[in-house]
């Protein structure tokens, strides 16, 4: 019997599967924001204004499970966990840098 995912085949399009990674809703700015260095969850999540902690985290282990994030566990009490982009996501920022140069010119107000 065939496994099923909802992912796309490696073998796809570039495009697809890469929207594939950051279509979720939230996805592109939790990039933006660990674009500028670490971050743990308390600061995500006040960046992230709306944003819910079961949404975050969801986004964050998928983020994790792509490679794109990486996650790093202290041991101290109260335990400390710190995201950073690995070089998979830090290749997205220029993705995001497109993003925000096309809404500048087309979409935002001046």
């Amino acid at each position: 019997m065939e496994l099923i995912t909802n992912h796309i085949d490696d073998t796809v399009c570039p495009i697809a599967r890469t929207a594939e990674i950051i279509s979720g809703k939230w996805t592109l700015l939790i990039i933006r924001d660990l674009a500028s260095g670490v971050k743990r969850f308390n600061q995500l999540e006040r960046s992230l204004h709306g944003i819910s902690p079961k949404t975050l985290s969801e986004r964050l282990r998928s983020l994790e499970e792509e490679g794109v994030i990486l996650r790093k566990t202290f041991a101290e009490v109260p335990p400390r966990v710190e995201y950073t982009l690995t070089e998979k996501g830090r290749d997205l920022v220029a993705v995001i840098e497109s993003m925000r140069s096309y809404g500048k010119r087309w979409l935002c107000s001046k």
